[in-house]
């Protein structure tokens, strides 16, 4: 993996309450509330500071169209957070994702290396699988009587994505905080 791991254990006990919270209100309301998805970019804005020094680091050279930058890694981190919104605004105008869905990914797209772009889609992948099947096999199963009020029981084909989202993004950063460089 390509995310140091001393930044993922920085960022793993603020980012995992949130990503268990943003499941639960999702699978509760079909939800994913404004206030954590401000907070988990927050965290980012606030921790990546110390996780990522960004004036006391080697500044990175990429590109941004055709502008060659040098930037501090926090920085480029930083931008992917404006990239996968827009993605996600485009998703959301197509319905193929709920609003709420695309902020979320975008204030967790600073969190992933692009390096690490290919684990974390399988991530999300397998999480997006799992949490469906558990999902649906728990809706139409006596572990429904736990939570009956549940709005995403009854949601017909939606499904809460919160549950895949968070679920990745924990994965991913605990994954980093063992196995990163």
């Amino acid at each position: 993996m390509v995310i140091p791991a001393q930044a993922a254990l920085w960022f793993v006990p603020f980012v995992l309450p949130i990503c268990l919270y943003v499941a639960y209100t999702d699978l509760r309301e079909m939800k994913i509330r404004n206030h954590a998805v401000t907070t988990l970019a927050a965290v980012f804005v606030f921790v990546g500071l110390i996780a990522y020094a960004p004036f006391t680091s080697e500044w990175i050279s990429g590109r941004i169209g055709p502008i060659p930058l040098a930037l501090p890694t926090y920085v480029w981190q930083l931008l992917h957070l404006p990239v996968v919104l827009l993605i996600g605004v485009l998703l959301n105008a197509a319905g193929a994702l709920g609003a709420g869905d695309a902020k979320f990914a975008a204030a967790a797209a600073p969190f992933v290396w692009t390096g690490d772009l290919r684990l974390a889609t399988g991530l999300l992948t397998a999480g997006l699988l799992g949490a469906f099947v558990t999902h649906r096999i728990a809706k139409h199963s006596p572990l429904r009587r736990i939570a009956p009020n549940w709005k995403s029981w009854d949601t017909g084909k939606k499904f809460p994505m919160g549950l895949a989202l968070g679920g990745s993004l924990a994965a991913y950063l605990v994954l980093g905080a063992i196995h990163g460089t």
